[in-house]
């Protein structure tokens, strides 16, 4: 069951995307002209990765987390704009409905509010003039449909149902002397991201052996700041994500390394370092749609 907005009140409208911040504008000028108050429109973000599906999937289901469930969250990371993708709209049994593109974007957010019914957006149902080109559907799909279930619409109404891109974010793997997993995102500050949770890390760690990509294993410390870093220093730390982090203080872990999203990584905090020989690619898990 789809929960309403109460009476004179439109869903949360969340926005998260790597279009850029005047395509973005575009989008809130049809919400708002929809009827969507500008006082319930959140960016979350504009600048992620151009085209990054698999990151920005991680990224939203992050980002997500804590909005009330009358929200409606809009993710455009849409690089087969225009082509045979579909553009879905996704009721969760937690309450909050998702739009975007059936690209595997969606997946991980609506896996863990609990995936009820997707039903296929037609532009035709929209009661929008005809679209501008086949290149922005945030504006002229994802954004019109957002602002009919945020004023109530049934989802239902926008199309038939269908069965939604599936998309796992990798899993991590425990080893005998620690883990393997990869990177998961390169935030701003160029620190790695990986999958790997940080309660996996023994307590009373002060030091790691971490191998990122085909490089060699380093024997780092296992740090509580950036500031026990220190300047320029490599180590490894528990990020805010709740996810170990491999970074560089007031520097850039991912230029040190060489490293970018789906770079494999090791951690051993026994005796024993990850062999610098191993085949990296071994130690990948293996990403699943």
């Amino acid at each position: 069951m789809v929960r309403r907005p109460r009476a004179g009140r439109t869903r949360l409208v969340t926005l998260t995307s790597d279009v850029g911040s005047a395509y973005a504008a575009q989008m809130k000028a049809v919400l708002v002209s929809a009827g969507v108050a500008p006082d319930r429109l959140v960016d979350l973000s504009h600048d992620l990765p151009a085209h990054g599906v698999e990151e920005a999937a991680f990224l939203l289901r992050e980002m997500a987390r804590g909005f009330p469930p009358d929200t409606v969250h809009v993710a455009v990371v849409d690089p087969g704009v225009g082509g045979r993708r579909r553009a879905v709209a996704v009721v969760t049994r937690a309450g909050p409905l998702l739009v975007g593109p059936d690209n595997g974007v969606l997946a991980p957010l609506a896996e863990e509010l609990g995936l009820s019914a997707a039903f296929r957006i037609e532009a035709t149902r929209l009661h929008r003039p005809n679209r501008i080109g086949t290149t922005f559907d945030g504006r002229d799909v994802f954004a019109p449909a957002a602002a009919l279930l945020a004023q109530g619409w049934d989802p239902a109404e926008l199309g038939p149902p269908v069965t939604p891109a599936r998309y796992v974010l990798p899993s991590p793997e425990r080893t005998p002397t620690g883990a393997v997993g990869e990177v998961l995102h390169v935030d701003r500050f160029g620190n790695l991201i990986t999958n790997l949770p940080t309660p996996w890390i023994p307590a009373g760690t002060s030091r790691i052996t971490v191998r990122v990509g085909t490089g060699r294993g380093r024997r780092l410390p296992w740090a509580t700041s950036y500031e026990a870093l220190g300047p320029k220093a490599l180590g490894a730390l528990g990020s805010s994500f709740g996810l170990v982090e491999v970074a560089v203080g007031e520097g850039r872990a991912s230029d040190r390394l060489r490293a970018r999203v789906g770079s494999p990584v090791e951690l051993a905090w026994a005796r024993t370092p990850p062999s610098s020989t191993a085949n990296a690619k071994s130690a990948r898990p293996r990403k699943r749609r």
